[in-house]
Formats: C-alpha cells, structure tokens, sequence
C-alpha cells in the first residue's frame, strides 16, 4: 500500500487550509509561480517512483531474504525500536546528503524554493530515492520486516510534511526538545550562514542535539540555497547543480581533487583554485527572491492547465499499474513535458508556446491510447482546441 500517494487528497486540503489561513492574517504565504514548481518536483519524484519501485526496494528485501541476522517478532517494542532505528538512519543519510557533493546535488531540489509553505514539503528529487535507500540496508540486515520498515519510512514522510509552515510558532517545551518541529525545521531551510546544515532529524530532533548539529531559531530565516536556481522548470531543477559540478569538475586540477570534489562537502575547491567558496552573509532585509511577471490572463491559463495535469497525474499514479508498461511511459512523459512547459510558461518563454500547442494536442491520441470512451475524445478535442485558441490570444 503507497501511503503516500493514498495521501495526496490530505496534503491540498492541508495547503488549501494554509491559504485560508494566510488570507485570514493578510500574510503572503505562497506565490503561484513558486507553488507549482514545488509541486511539479514532487509529481516528476512520483512519477519516477511509479517507473522504478522495484528497483528501490529490491536490495533490501535481497538482504533481509538471504542475509539477516535475527528473526524480529513484531510486538510493539519492536515497532519502536524500528521507528527510532528509521528516524536514526534518516538522520546520517540527511546529513550526508548536506555534506557530500554527489549526494546534495540530489537533495537540493528540497531547499531551492525561496518560500517556506506546505507545498515546499512536496518538492522533492526525483533521484534522492536512489541513494537514501542504501543507508537503511542495515534494518534489513539486522532482521526488519520490509513491510514493516516501509510502514515506519512512509509515516516519517507524512510526518513531515505538516512542519513546512511558517503558521505554527513554538510549540510547548517538552516537544520542542524531543520532536522535529516547524521552528527547527525552518532553521533547517535557511540560507543564514549559521542555519546552513542544521537539524537534520526527521521525526526526533534529538540526534541532532547529540550529535552537534542542532540550531535554535533565532534570527529571521532566508529561505532558499546560497546559489539560486532561478527558474521554474521542475526538471532542471534536478540536474541543475549537477551542471555546475561537472563545470568545476573539467577546471585544471589533479585527478585526486576531482575524486575528492565529488565527495567533499559542497563548496570545496582545491587551493589551487581559490579554496573552500564560503556561504555569502545574507539577511531577510538584504535577501533577493527570484520571481517572474507574466500576464494575469497567462496565469489563469496555467492554473487551470495545472489543474487537469493534477486529475491526470492522481489517476496515473492511484491507477497506472493496470495499464500496459509501454503506455505506463507515455503518460509519464506527457505529464512531464506538461510541467516542464507550465514552468517555461511561468518564466515567460514566449518559445515555448509551439511546445504547448504539441502537448495539447498530444492528449487525443494519448486518450486513444489508454482506450477511453469517445465522450472523452470529444471533449479532449474541445479542451485541446480551446486551450490552443486562447493560449495564442494572450499578450
């Protein structure tokens, strides 16, 4: 069972709530632009997910087949013993992912947007999965249960989500001390020189405060990474540091100091070439936020594009199993050319409305393809020729 898809519905009833709550305290809490971008780094992470499951799971239930150690009974110590088990490797692997080059490369998709609201939760990589997996392997080893183990794992996911908010204060000491919370999470996103690779819990706050990394909050946080992503397009969000690496990585320098820059923390250079690049001292007052203008009536384009790109999305991902594995590729690409054109919208490429007219028309086929009805076909015609007509009207 996928929780976290089973999910969704609560997470926009959650959003939607926030909005009402911004709205209600005359708080700016989200931008569309920014929004949508969070939420098109998580649907290209599901959509990967959706092709590649198995692989994700299959080394570790190999190892808990043919190598654990022990036979663990399931009582409801051993349930806690796992929760604290799962939230500890999270710990190191969240940690490593800040400290290791290859590995932030992955996770920076998380901290990109400048903004911090539930739908920052959704933004996630669409490769982090690939490497987080390894630092759990020893649960399998030691003898948890895989569906025991995906349990646990799926409700520390959940579990932070609701922490992406700038609407919950402080909460009351004992939870402060123990727990992940919104403050020490929004610490965790800050781009503040002293909020950069703190709390790295998940659940617990406590591994942080044992093993020194934990941050109070204190100053007003600068949400975002010290090098700006600057655009909305959620799949060069995924490659775009991985860009800049591969730049440092063909500078002259020995090949020992391109294998250690692989696996140094971000930021490091050989001496040679100027040494270790230091975070830029940055504060809410001084801070730019990367954002876009495009025409209002564009923008009530996009979010009603969104919005069926949404619909197709939810049924692909509670549905898309049953479908043939050929078509189960076609629906993930047209879903992912459509946030990637809705981000190049977003930005104002006016280029990238002969893509646009493409991916519109794509829906016919692609309906045909899946076998629906013809009331869908019809209507697919409509919706494609429409959104055509007005997309070309907008100035």
């Amino acid at each position: 069972m996928d929780y976290i898809v089973l999910s969704i519905p609560v997470f926009f009833l959650l959003i939607g709530i926030e909005l009402l709550i911004g709205k209600l305290r005359k708080t700016r809490l989200y931008r569309l632009n920014d929004a949508l971008s969070n939420i098109s780094c998580g649907i290209a992470q599901q959509i990967t997910i959706a092709l590649s499951k198995t692989v994700l799971v299959v080394a570790y239930v190999y190892l808990y087949d043919h190598y654990r150690l022990f036979e663990i009974h399931e009582t409801w110590w051993t349930w806690v013993l796992l929760f604290v088990g799962v939230d500890f490797f999270y710990y190191w692997f969240h940690r490593m992912s800040h400290e290791v080059n290859l590995l932030w490369g992955a996770h920076i998709v998380h901290h990109q947007s400048e903004e911090y609201n539930l739908s920052v939760a959704l933004r996630q990589s669409s490769f982090q999965g690939f490497f987080s997996m390894i630092f759990y392997l020893p649960l399998a080893l030691i003898g948890f249960n895989p569906i025991a183990f995906a349990t646990i794992n799926a409700f520390q996911t959940l579990y932070q989500f609701w922490i992406h908010t700038k609407t919950i204060d402080r909460l009351p000491a004992p939870i402060e001390f123990m727990f992940n919370t919104p403050s020490h999470h929004r610490v965790h996103h800050g781009r503040n020189p002293r909020y950069i690779d703190k709390n790295h819990g998940g659940t617990l706050i406590i591994f942080d405060r044992i093993f020194g990394t934990f941050q109070k909050e204190e100053e007003e946080v600068v949400y975002g990474v010290t090098k700006p992503l600057r655009s909305w397009n959620p799949v060069w969000a995924n490659f775009d540091y991985y860009a800049d690496l591969w730049r440092d990585l063909r500078q002259p320098m020995r090949m020992v100091d391109r294998l250690r820059l692989l696996f140094a923390e971000p930021g490091w250079m050989p001496a040679t070439l100027g040494g270790v690049r230091t975070p830029p001292e940055v504060t809410a007052e001084t801070a730019e936020v990367f954002d876009t203008t495009i025409p209002p009536s564009l923008n009530y384009y996009i979010l009603a594009q969104y919005l069926g790109v949404l619909a197709v999305t939810t049924l692909f991902l509670f549905n898309g199993a049953a479908l043939p594995q050929a078509m189960q590729w076609v629906v993930s690409a047209w879903i992912v050319l459509s946030i990637i054109n809705i981000g190049l919208l977003s930005e104002g490429r006016a280029w990238v409305r002969f893509l646009e007219v493409a991916r519109l028309l794509a829906v016919m086929p692609l309906l045909i393809g899946i076998g629906s009805c013809k009331t869908y076909l019809i209507l697919a015609v409509i919706v494609a020729t429409g959104s055509t007509l007005f997309l070309w009207r907008v100035r």
